[in-house]
């Protein structure tokens, strides 16, 4: 895998996000990493207050995202099966540092 950058929020980060018909969804920042080989950056999230109960599994969105001078974030869908597996890959490793 290319060499990567995992930035986990000091302090909980949230970010609202529409869906397709424009309703509001207030997710919280997991992490958001960059590859240094692609120059691209990723963030991952989580609806807000799922993380509440571990005994149950949490939904997990992903994207790739690119920040203005201004620090206005905007997403963008993954398209790529690699983008995926590597993202795969490091919310595994993410999920198992959190257990232990």
């Amino acid at each position: 895998m290319s060499d990567y950058q995992i930035h986990e929020p000091q302090e909980t980060e949230r970010i609202v996000i529409p869906d397709e018909n424009g309703d509001e969804h207030l997710f919280e920042v997991l992490f958001t990493f960059d590859v240094d080989a692609t120059e691209k950056s990723y963030i991952v999230v989580t609806p807000e207050g799922s993380q509440a109960d571990d005994e149950e599994e949490v939904e997990v969105h992903a994207f790739l995202y690119e920040e203005d001078e201004q620090g206005e974030m905007t997403l963008f869908p993954i398209e790529s099966d690699e983008e995926w597996e590597m993202v795969e890959e490091l919310l595994n490793t993410f999920s198992d540092d959190g257990e232990s």
